[in-house]
């Protein structure tokens, strides 16, 4: 039987299958600025996601996280203010199964056991997932910091420069025969070849960064932003609430059904949501 408080997670899995795809806490000292990128403001070029029409938005420069925010990252903050995630107060979530190919809510899933407690525990180097946006909103302010904007975090995609490139590393998923993002082989949801060394997440930067220095800006998970969304058409109707923006794609993304780790891609969810694929990273104004 679902919790008290899950109803929007299974329409929230629904959406996933058919589409293909707060808090006060005393803050500490922000990192290092060595453990941020600066991203030049300007004129960014890019796609309404509405009316898919070219258009422009201007943008102040801005501090982008280097990494995705890690496992160990987020046991820290957990350890410091006691905090419990709201997949924790629900007591289940969202998790692909490999077995069945499909989206299931599986009692137990957090950050610490993203697949559930019969599943390993998630390696500390990996980028924490089972975290809702609230959960991120959180611990940025923790960091003081907060979540980028999805324009900002185009902008960082896009190395800070107005190239026409698909991804934030070039043009081409695979190198001289190195992938340079952890996605989906095979045929999506039936068969991962896992050609790319990872069939779930993967160590946090370990395919790399772009000219600013950021990794996983294109797959292995994706990544929670400020942003608010509508929902329409078949969405709205399974469910009406406010969605939050997610960028980058993930590690199920297979490009014949989602292509989400193109500088480009785009999803949604809502904001109390929590699944295996999406994590986060934190950015801050420049003063």
């Amino acid at each position: 039987m679902l919790k008290p408080g899950s109803v929007h997670r299974v329409a929230l899995l629904f959406i996933l299958l058919t589409s293909g795809f707060l808090l006060s806490y005393q803050h500490i000292k922000s990192d290092s600025e060595e453990d941020m990128a600066f991203v030049n403001g300007g004129m960014l070029s890019t796609i309404d996601p509405l009316t898919e029409e070219s258009m422009e938005v201007k943008l102040k420069p801005f501090l982008l996280d280097r990494d995705l925010v890690t496992v160990a990252d987020f046991e820290a903050f957990v350890k410091a203010t006691h905090y419990v995630t709201e997949t924790e107060k629900f007591g289940n979530s969202g998790v692909f199964d490999d077995q069945t190919h499909s989206w299931t809510l599986v009692d137990s899933a957090d950050f610490h056991y993203p697949f559930g407690r019969n599943k390993p525990r998630a390696a500390a180097n990996h980028p924490v997932t089972q975290v809702s946006w609230n959960d991120a909103v959180a611990y940025a302010q923790w960091k003081g910091k907060r979540l980028p904007t999805q324009w900002e975090w185009e902008q960082a995609a896009k190395s800070g420069e107005n190239s026409g490139q698909q991804y934030t590393w070039g043009d081409d998923l695979v190198v001289d025969g190195v992938y340079k993002a952890n996605t989906w082989q095979g045929s999506f949801p039936h068969f991962n070849t896992g050609e790319d060394g990872y069939a779930y997440t993967s160590p946090v930067g370990v395919f790399g960064r772009n000219k600013l220095g950021l990794s996983d800006m294109g797959g292995n998970v994706w990544q929670w932003c400020q942003d608010s969304i509508e929902p329409n058409g078949t969405d709205a109707e399974i469910d009406p609430s406010t969605r939050r923006v997610t960028r980058g794609g993930s590690f199920l993304c297979d490009p014949m059904v989602c292509h989400g780790f193109r500088i480009v891609g785009r999803s949604s969810s809502t904001p109390e949501s929590a699944m295996m694929h999406i994590g986060f990273r934190c950015a801050k104004d420049v003063n």
